[in-house]
């Protein structure tokens, strides 16, 4: 039994899609207004090319950050994402740009209106049910890393 746990956990690690491999990120703290967000950092291509896939659930104040190399016109997409999620489009300072709706398992691309450094993604409907749209900020961008 216990090699089976083993092996088990091990096949997780390689093949890097159960979420034993994705809690190593780091955390960053953001907030928007009074609202905490405890945000993973994505901020090189292994990590946003992985983001949320293969997650099933997420906690309400949990979020991940997508951290850029440089600003520009950034899009998202769900494939092997399993949960609905929204995603704003930040500009250098942390101010949203515009914020959509993904829905789980599409190919469907979300893209920023204008270009874009980090993209935040948060459980569906996040932004809209406290009140944050285009213009609102993100404070402690700042103390992201540079992406590579």
């Amino acid at each position: 039994m216990l090699f089976r746990i083993l092996l088990l956990t091990a096949s997780v690690l390689i093949s890097g899609t159960g979420t034993a491999q994705q809690k190593q990120l780091p955390l960053i703290e953001l907030s928007a207004g009074m609202h905490r967000i405890e945000a993973e950092l994505a901020a090189n291509s292994g990590s946003r090319q992985i983001g949320l896939m293969q997650r099933t659930a997420m906690a309400p104040q949990r979020g991940m950050l997508f951290v850029f190399p440089e600003v520009g016109s950034q899009c998202m997409w769900m494939r092997n994402t399993l949960i609905p999620l929204s995603v704003a489009f930040l500009d250098d300072r942390g101010r949203i740009i515009n914020i959509e709706d993904m829905k789980p398992k599409s190919e469907n691309t979300h893209c920023a209106t204008k270009p874009a450094r980090y993209a935040l993604e948060m459980n569906i409907g996040w932004f809209r049910s406290r009140g944050l749209g285009a213009g609102s900020l993100i404070l402690g961008i700042d103390k992201a890393p540079p992406g590579n």
